[in-house]
């Protein structure tokens, strides 16, 4: 019996992967979305990451080579030296720059006498971000300034940091895992879907039914042949992230990364059946198949910190299976934590079983009509 089941399910997965892969536009479609979201990532980490501003430092004296110092090492500036104003002004018209701080010729002797020691800096606000970006950062470059003179300084300033995480996470590595998600529930959702719609554009649904075979038995080969394309290219992808340096989880954190994209792959796939065996037309799946996957994306948090985000949308993603896989795979990815993973995986493992049964009761009721 189990001889059989196995021979049943190997040659249903056989079949399916190799229609997949004669059909290379398939894996366009999976692809290509989750590739916009990651140029889009790309572009906007680099455009906001750090603020363009232009240095004039027209002090150089030790006082002023400090302050010069202090700006270059506050890591929030894209920082540009020039000699004069005049050409510190032609960057800013030119909007090569959002802003120039401007250090005096007499900034270190003002220091030296105790009198005010202004730093100009003049904005560009065509946009708020950036804007806020200066009000915040040369304050806080100012602050650094006093506390580095120690006793000597008029105003007594001390700074302790502590950090939450071990390690910074740059803003467009941030983003790299819920793409990875996105690209995972689309790659299940085409792959399990368009098998399943194959089958009643080819006409075969009945040619299955009428095989003698468990009707289970054809359905767990078509799960197990959309998991095993859609858990394939999570691992190809977590690999290249690694390569890239932006997805290295350590020690035994591989683990758990893995098993999380496993069950990523098997509720999108499951979930890819049911579709497939619902809308019974391959164009359909793949129009329906992307947008799912993007509204999914969306509301699990997928462009931001979702602890930050607005309160309707925490509601909202409280009950999206993909945010418990995003936050899962960046606790082991970028942190080496295991927290929440076990209200994750349940919530993971819980949502593959009921699309694995949704599936299947409507592959048995399609076919079966």
């Amino acid at each position: 019996m189990f001889r059989s089941f196995f021979r049943v399910v190997g040659a249903i997965i056989k079949k399916d992967l190799v229609t997949w892969l004669r059909q290379p536009i398939n894996m366009v479609a999976m692809i290509a979305p989750a590739l916009s979201i990651l140029l889009v990532g790309a572009l906007g980490a680099a455009a906001g990451g750090r603020s363009p501003v232009a240095l004039v430092q027209l002090d150089h004296s030790a006082k002023g080579v400090q302050m010069a110092q202090i700006f270059h090492q506050a890591d929030v500036f894209r920082l540009t030296d020039v000699n004069s104003e005049s050409q510190a002004k032609q960057l800013l018209k030119n909007l090569d720059v959002v802003a120039i701080i401007t250090i005096p010729a007499d900034f270190s002797q003002q220091v030296a006498q105790g009198q005010q020691a202004p730093v100009d800096v003049e904005v560009n606000n065509l946009n708020a971000d950036f804007t806020n970006d200066i009000h915040r950062s040369v304050p806080d470059a100012i602050t650094q300034f006093y506390q580095a003179q120690g006793p000597a300084s008029p105003v007594k300033v001390g700074m302790h940091e502590s950090d939450v995480r071990q390690r910074d996470v740059e803003q467009f590595q941030y983003t790299t895992l819920p793409t990875m998600a996105m690209l995972l529930m689309i790659s299940g959702l085409i792959a399990g879907g368009l098998s399943t719609a194959r089958e009643w554009e080819t006409r075969t649904a009945k040619e299955l039914l009428l095989a003698p075979v468990a009707r289970g038995t054809i359905i767990v080969g078509k799960v197990l042949a959309s998991f095993i394309t859609t858990f394939g290219l999570g691992l190809f992808v977590l690999l290249l992230g690694y390569a890239l340096g932006w997805t290295q989880p350590q020690g035994i954190y591989w683990a758990s990364t893995v098993f999380i994209i496993a069950l990523v792959a098997l509720f999108s796939s499951s979930l890819g059946i049911a579709l497939g065996a619902l809308l019974q037309r391959m164009q359909a799946v793949i129009g329906i198949s992307v947008n799912v996957a993007f509204y999914l994306f969306f509301l699990a948090g997928g462009i931001g910190v979702l602890a930050f985000e607005p309160d309707w949308l925490q509601t909202i993603a409280a009950y999206i299976p993909l945010t418990y896989g995003i936050h899962a795979l960046q606790m082991a990815i970028f942190y080496s934590s295991s927290d929440q993973l076990g209200t994750d995986t349940l919530v993971l493992a819980g949502s593959a079983l009921a699309a694995l049964v949704l599936g299947t009761l409507s592959m048995q009721r399609n076919i079966a009509n």
